[in-house]
């Protein structure tokens, strides 16, 4: 894990959760014109002490009372004794918020209206429903998903979102203290409403509505809760800025794992926005410089990391291509102290820059830096030639040592040999940190492209393999790609609950090889159903969920499947 000693902005303890519960009381649409699921919104208070004046979903705080009230309530075999003290405080909630009431009578039959009417709100909710032989509904509960809210605000609450089916004959009336004007809402209309400025919602509520807006009936809904009944997803949001503004991020989000990396207790100060004018502090000991490349296949550009401090001197890995102006940048964001130039592979975006920023330091009198790397094997194309003034070994360490304030400080990268998308391809771990930098091999937002002769998916394969297996050695949390925003998040503990148990990094990795077995099979499939064809025909049955203008650069990794089916016995052409 990072140290302490790197991170940029002071640790700060975030306040504790408080247990609470929301349910989304859902209901079919019946206009013809406008089909799908409708959701029950209010808006709270503007005087309240969370998100005031924002349309919510009837919810609030877990108590002793509703944990008590098991044995009035139904359950279902696979629902837990958490989930079920969550369902009763929602059904709770939603009776004192909107006089909407989740029970029947001790006949079977539904409530309606006259019980509620012999109900107060105000008075303690589980023992009057006991006196009047009524039983909670909570077998018709479930969880749609579990969010935690953000590390950055002072109240914060652990919160499971809830559905049930809004029961018929009954007709939601707000308390007026806390919840006014309760409406039904198709979720893209609520969205469309918050966009144009007229219906304000807070992000979980944001995220919940765009996946909601996914099933067509509530029966879908209840479903796909009732496969696993288990959170469909879990999340405890972080926030940078994008643009000078507040921006929220879930986990799969592409700026998540760079949040938890630069700004792990919450700070929101760190911008997301891409430049090339100047580095990017990620720790104390790490820079990131963006080269001016942006295109189709380097999405931001490539992205130039530069390791150490001032004490130590730096390592500058991917200097990227022979671009004067981020050249230079490069070399005044070290001071011109650079111990060793690293390239990753010999891709023309990634190594043609070394001999430029060597050149640089030895004109201004100052050491010269080796360049670093693997040999371009003969299978590379001509513009990824390739030739390292020392070759570094698999296994290799790359030691930084200064003295600072705080004594001796070591920044120690080791390299590992990762053949794949390059044959000459190496990624490198900072060990004190528990980081990697991943080059080609890994990146934030696509797949890397598989590109035979010189790539092999074989390789690659065995090279995630390799990468986890050095993930687990040096407890590497986050990746840094050279394309992307930084990867992963912490370990998951009682202030992370919601990150992987094994830490983002392998996550990612595991994710990724995935993913690329999943695409294999397709591969597999298409070579079956069409024997006689070529990479045009397979291209549109294996990436018929990739946009057509990315084929051609899809064909590339799909010969690269082809030649490991081959291998693997699976198909001959």
């Amino acid at each position: 894990m990072v140290r302490p000693t790197q991170l940029l902005h002071s640790s700060r303890p975030s306040v504790a959760v408080r247990p609470a519960a929301t349910v989304l009381l859902l209901r079919d649409s019946t206009d013809p014109a406008r089909p799908g699921v409708e959701v029950l919104m209010t808006r709270r208070s503007m005087t309240a002490s969370f998100a005031p004046g924002a349309y919510v979903f009837p919810g609030g705080g877990i108590d002793a009372a509703d944990a008590a009230a098991h044995a009035i309530a139904t359950r279902r075999p696979t629902q837990s004794d958490l989930h079920l003290t969550q369902a009763i405080a929602a059904i709770r909630e939603s009776f004192e918020e909107l006089g909407v009431l989740l029970a029947h009578r001790a006949d079977g039959s539904p409530v309606d209206d006259s019980d509620i009417a012999t109900l107060d709100r105000q008075a303690p909710f589980a023992e009057q429903c006991h006196a009047r032989g009524l039983t909670l509904d909570g077998a018709g509960v479930f969880v749609l998903a579990h969010w935690i809210t953000d590390r950055d605000l002072p109240r914060r609450f652990d919160v499971p979102f809830l559905v049930a089916r809004m029961p018929e004959g009954q007709a939601p009336v707000a308390d007026d203290a806390e919840q006014f004007e309760p409406c039904w809402v198709r979720p893209v209309d609520a969205l469309e409403r918050h966009k144009a400025g007229g219906f304000f919602i807070i992000f979980p509520t944001i995220r919940t509505l765009e996946r909601l807006q996914a099933y067509a009936s509530v029966q879908a809904v209840l479903q796909a809760c009732a496969e696993n009944d288990q959170p469909l997803w879990t999340s405890c949001p972080r926030a940078g800025l994008t643009r000078g503004a507040e921006s929220r991020h879930m986990e799969h989000e592409a700026p998540f794992g760079e949040l938890a990396m630069v700004c792990p207790d919450g700070q929101i100060v760190h911008s997301l926005d891409w430049q090339h004018e100047q580095p990017v502090q990620l720790l104390k000991n790490v820079q990131r410089l963006t080269a001016p490349n942006p295109g189709y296949m380097t999405g931001p550009g490539t992205n130039s990391y530069i390791v150490g401090d001032p004490a130590s001197g730096h390592v500058v890995i991917d200097p990227g291509p022979d671009e004067p102006e981020h050249i230079e940048r490069l070399w005044r964001a070290t001071g011109g102290r650079i111990n060793a130039i690293v390239c990753t592979h010999s891709h023309p975006d990634h190594s043609p820059g070394a001999p430029r920023l060597q050149a640089l330091c030895t004109d201004a009198g100052l050491a010269r830096p080796p360049i670093l790397g693997l040999p371009s094997a003969a299978t590379a194309r001509e513009n990824s030639r390739f030739s390292p003034e020392r070759t570094l070994a698999d296994g290799e360490q790359i030691v930084l040592v200064g003295q600072s304030g705080e004594g001796m400080v070591s920044h120690t990268l080791e390299v590992l040999h990762t053949p794949g998308h390059a044959a000459n391809h190496l990624c490198l771990a900072l060990v004190e940190d528990g980081l990697l930098f991943t080059g080609d091999h890994i990146l934030n937002g696509s797949t890397t492209v598989i590109d035979p002769p010189d790539g092999n998916m074989g390789a690659y394969l065995d090279s995630l393999d390799k990468l986890d297996a050095a993930c687990e050695r040096h407890c590497i949390e986050f990746i840094l790609p050279a394309h992307g925003h930084v990867l992963g998040d912490l370990r998951r503990t009682e202030g992370n609950p919601s990150a992987p148990v094994d830490g983002g990094a392998r996550a990612a990795i595991a994710q990724l090889k995935a993913h690329r077995l999943k695409r294999e099979a397709k591969v597999a499939q298409a070579l079956q159903a069409l024997p006689e064809g070529s990479a045009d025909d397979w291209v549109k049955l294996a990436y018929d969920d990739v946009p057509e203008r990315l084929w051609p650069v899809a064909k590339r990794s799909l010969m690269a499947h082809v030649e490991r089916i081959q291998s693997l016995g699976g198909f001959n052409l």
